[in-house]
């Protein structure tokens, strides 16, 4: 992953000229196969791509092997509306935190999405056949008087063109007084926890008026809250494993078996401060804004405001890894702070195969990190480069010693862009990057493992 290396291409861009606030991306996820990627923004929708397989001819001539489709717009629908509490009188956005994906157990897909308060549950489904030959309907669908019916006949199955289908199935709602961070499946199939500032709760997939809280860390007196809880994520093999993770910077794993509240926790993962380090950011620079399992379930990846972490189950003093995402903007706390960019919430994925964890950064860079080498690369999403197979270049930021052309200024990032959200192929080297309003697929096309970027 060295930085003159050859960079992966550009698979797909959805681009829009005018950026409106309903138009921002605020989530990005994969299905379990990869076949479908679904967005979420602010304005409430949920934007469905599907793969496309390329010919045989398309992958010869660009000298490649394998499904190695782009992504098209599969379906848009509406999730959530705005509301308002009138108990607490709080306006409810409609902006999709977070989209999940259940394993798919049929032909058709299920999805969760939710906003602030509530949760949904969506099945995605095609027609491409329709019935025709009622005997008590007309053609148009009207019902026929019966004294008419004459003959009986057998109803049949004619195709039509393919429909796409968005349901709801369930509506989760009333199971939280704070705003919803996040949600997770669990590896049963047949649970979900949700989380918010304080609590996580646990849903059945098939029961809507009621919840199981699991975890509750609000004090008696709200003056004593000292930490809030920022991400919460269950472990990819075990279903009685969940983890969960704290403005204070730590980790909590916990195990349900132990206990039906797990206020107590089976494991902390916490990092020792250095006293000679503390400043008046520490705190806000060291919550946790994003944890993640790896496929493996071995090990945790969170991001903090400055950095990326890789945590081991197994040893719980420290992480074995840290990754310095954009160090030089240490020295830029106390404006970032009054821009209120210090509280933005990036978040962390790891490759297929756990060998490559990739974050978000600003001015429309992302860094991707190999684990074996420690080598980080800054790439970035931009529109000048957006044509389809047009090569991802690699970016420097400079923060001293002998300039390269090319090199971006630390006084000249822009701040306004900024990659906060993002999603990697279950299997393949492919990423969605959110950018704004705007989302670009690459597809690495040069080597399988991602290790040359």
């Amino acid at each position: 992953m060295g930085e003159d290396a050859e960079s992966p291409k550009i698979n797909h861009t959805f681009l829009r000229d005018y950026v409106t606030e309903a138009d921002v991306i605020s989530t990005v996820e994969f299905n379990q196969t990869g076949d479908l990627l679904a967005t979420g923004d602010k304005g409430g929708r949920v934007v469905i791509f599907q793969r496309e397989t390329e010919s045989k001819g398309e992958l010869e001539e660009l000298g490649e092997t394998g499904d190695s489709g782009e992504y098209n717009v599969y379906s848009t629908f509406q999730s959530h509306e705005p509301d308002f509490d009138y108990l607490k009188s709080l306006e409810i956005e409609e902006k999709i935190n977070k989209i999940r994906w259940l394993p798919q157990q049929n032909a058709a897909h299920f999805l969760l999405s939710t906003n602030d308060k509530t949760i949904k549950l969506w099945k995605v489904s095609e027609r491409d056949k329709r019935p025709e030959g009622y005997n008590l309907k007309d053609e148009e669908g009207r019902l026929k008087d019966v004294s008419t019916i004459t003959s009986l006949q057998v109803p049949v199955l004619k195709p039509t063109d393919l429909m796409v289908e968005v349901r709801p199935r369930r509506v989760f709602s009333n199971g939280h007084t704070y705003h919803v961070n996040s949600i997770s499946v669990n590896s049963d199939g047949e649970t979900y926890l949700s989380a918010d500032d304080l609590r996580i709760n646990m849903w059945h997939l098939g029961i809507t008026d009621r919840s199981f809280n699991i975890v509750d860390i609000k004090p008696a007196n709200m003056e004593d809250l000292t930490e809030v809880i920022t991400s919460a994520e269950f472990h990819p093999h075990h279903c009685h494993l969940f983890v969960y993770s704290s403005s204070k910077g730590t980790l909590r794993l916990c195990d349900m078996r132990a206990s039906a509240l797990c206020d107590r926790h089976t494991k902390l993962f916490e990092e020792p401060e250095d006293p000679g380090s503390r400043s008046f950011f520490s705190e806000i620079i060291s919550s946790v804004s994003d944890v993640k399992f790896s496929h493996s379930g071995r090990y945790l990846l969170t991001r903090d405001y400055l950095t990326a972490k890789v945590w081991d189950l197994n040893m719980d003093k420290g992480p074995v890894e840290t990754y310095q995402v954009h160090e030089y903007l240490r020295s830029k706390l106390c404006s970032l702070y009054e821009n209120d960019c210090i509280f933005d919430k990036f978040e962390c994925v790891w490759n297929s195969s756990d060998s490559v964890i990739m974050t978000g950064a600003y001015n429309s860079f992302f860094r991707m990190f190999d684990r074996e080498t420690g080598r980080g690369v800054t790439l970035e999403a931009w529109r000048e480069s957006s044509k389809p197979r047009a090569v991802l270049r690699t970016r420097r930021v400079y923060t001293g010693g002998k300039r390269r052309r090319g090199d971006v200024g630390v006084d000249s990032l822009d701040f306004t862009k900024k990659i906060l959200h993002m999603a990697w192929h279950p299997s393949e080297n492919i990423i969605a990057i959110a950018a704004t309003n705007n989302l670009y697929i690459f597809q690495d096309r040069v080597n399988p493992d991602m290790q040359t970027q």
